[in-house]
C-alpha cells in the first residue's frame, strides 16, 4: 500500500507540472493589454493557463489606484477581477 500511495503521488507531482502556466504569446499579450486598457488597468505579469482552458490570467494589475488579479477568456474579455 505505501509504493502504491508514493507512485501515485510522484505521478500526481509529475503530471501538475504537464499542466504548468506559460507565457502568452506576443499577439495574445498585446489583446490582453488592449482588455485591461480598456478596464482602466495596466501592468501586471501575464500568463495562459495550459489545462485545456485557454484562460488568461494577469497577476498584479495595477487599476484605478488598486492592485488587482484579471482574468480573461479565450476572447480576450475580462471575466473576473479579485483584489489583491
Amino acid at each position: 500500500m505505501k509504493k502504491f500511495m508514493i507512485s501515485a503521488l510522484s505521478i500526481a507531482l509529475l503530471s501538475s507540472a504537464a499542466f504548468a502556466d506559460e507565457k502568452p504569446s506576443d499577439a495574445e499579450a498585446a489583446k490582453i493589454k488592449a482588455a485591461l486598457t480598456m478596464w482602466g488597468c495596466e501592468g501586471g505579469t501575464y500568463e495562459k493557463e495550459t489545462e485545456a482552458s485557454d484562460v488568461f490570467e494577469v497577476d498584479d494589475a495595477k487599476c484605478h489606484g488598486a492592485q488587482y488579479d484579471v482574468k480573461l477568456d479565450k476572447n480576450f474579455k475580462v471575466t473576473d477581477i479579485d483584489s489583491d
